[in-house]
């Protein structure tokens, strides 16, 4: 359930990164599921493990989890939104795993709610890219495991696309009206790259933090796609419009309202229907990582 009181990041992965719309929300239910599963299968989760998952939104790891660590296992919930906390624990009782779970409102970088060499296991999902102080969560993430603890995390490099040359936008060409998409894409870029935790690193940077926090036997998988043609969740604009790419930036219908007039937001607006009316595949420009390490 959503509501108007729930902050930013319980709003956007209950409603806003998908509208509330069924197809939308399953198809972005399929690419998550092989997200987590790359992220636990890399982890090794065994039978009694305890497990840590930081940033864990709705529980799309943490459920999982519990799964796989079985009755004598435990799986701790940690997150900064307390209204996503409250929505894992609800689910928890709701499924009788509420002996096996526990909630810690915390940040990526200051876990003080979690013991020195407490669990075997942390993972994360698209959470650093949220955190300006990275060296200081994997510091965190090496406190609190034991030695052999495993870490697992997944995280799309985001600098990677971010010199994509072009009027591109949702991943389609929009070349005749070039100048209104630059307009829009403004509301996107107010925080220069530099100053952009989701922006100002890549995959080397997270190797060198995993590293300079003690970590070993260290791991990471790649994959980049350029221009890799794949159909939209959806070919419908009034849905596409109310979604946002991430928790911290506007729906496409509010920057719309934002960066451009009447007369401009209906000349886009036309020419986006008539794209996606048509059928035209978006392009998939992007990289994503998977990294795997071990406390000594």
């Amino acid at each position: 359930m959503t509501s108007a009181n729930q902050d930013r990041w319980a709003q956007w992965i209950l409603q806003r990164r998908d509208a509330g719309d069924p197809g939308v929300r399953a198809h972005g239910a399929s690419l998550l599921a092989a997200y987590r599963d790359g992220v636990l299968d890399r982890a090794a989760v065994a039978a009694g493990d305890v497990l840590l998952d930081v940033g864990t939104g709705n529980g799309l790891l943490g459920f999982a989890a519990l799964d796989r660590v079985g009755p004598g296992g435990q799986v701790i919930f940690s997150d900064i939104s307390t209204d996503l906390l409250d929505e894992c624990r609800l689910r928890a009782a709701a499924g009788g795993l509420l002996d096996r779970s526990r909630f810690v409102h915390a940040s990526a970088d200051d876990l003080r709610g979690v013991q020195d060499q407490s669990v075997d296991i942390v993972t994360t999902r698209s959470v650093l890219i949220y955190v300006e102080r990275k060296q200081a969560a994997f510091a965190e993430f090496f406190r609190v495991l034991r030695p052999s603890g495993r870490l697992s995390i997944f995280e799309p490099i985001n600098s990677f696309g971010v010199t994509e040359a072009g009027p591109i936008l949702f991943g389609l060409d929009m070349t005749p009206i070039a100048d209104l998409a630059a307009k829009l894409r403004r509301a996107y870029e107010s925080v220069p790259q530099a100053e952009n935790p989701m922006l100002n690193f890549d995959e080397r940077d997270l190797l060198r933090w995993a590293r300079g926090a003690g970590f070993a036997s260290v791991e990471l998988d790649y994959r980049a796609e350029v221009e890799v043609p794949y159909p939209l969740p959806t070919t419908d604009w009034e849905v596409l419009k109310k979604t946002a790419p991430n928790p911290l930036a506007p729906t496409y219908e509010e920057a719309l309202a934002q960066m451009l007039t009447d007369q401009e937001r209906h000349r886009f607006e036309h020419h986006v229907r008539a794209v996606l009316a048509a059928g035209t595949l978006a392009h998939n420009t992007l990289a994503t990582t998977f990294l795997r390490a071990i406390r000594p």
